[in-house]
């Protein structure tokens, strides 16, 4: 399971991620994140949906109600334009810093 500091940097970076793919509501998107994570990533509802409505706020996806097969209303999220540029830019931070790691944390010789 991952700590809680890297766990909450996962948060923006997936979540435009996730809805690149498809448009999706709070809930699904955290079910896909454990499911993806196999389970060692889990968000509670109370890291997601400040960070949707920040997302929101800063026009980066768009937000619509629908209603569900079920009568439920639900807030669905879509990535937009400008949710796509952020993407781009957060998946090149995420790529160098893994690079690094990796770079620091790759096969290292047997010392036995």
């Amino acid at each position: 399971m991952l700590n809680k500091e890297l766990t909450a940097a996962t948060v923006r970076p997936a979540v435009l991620a996730i809805l690149a793919e498809q448009e999706s509501y709070g809930y699904e998107i955290i079910k896909k994140v454990q499911e993806l994570s196999d389970d060692e990533i889990q968000w509670a509802e109370g890291a997601l949906y400040p960070m949707l409505h920040r997302l929101e706020r800063q026009k980066l996806i768009k937000a619509v109600w629908k209603t569900a097969e079920n009568g439920r209303k639900r807030k669905y999220y879509r990535l937009n334009v400008k949710g796509k540029q952020e993407l781009d830019l957060l998946r090149d931070q995420w790529n160098a810093a893994s690079n690094l790691l990796g770079k620091l944390w790759g096969p290292k010789p047997c010392l036995n």
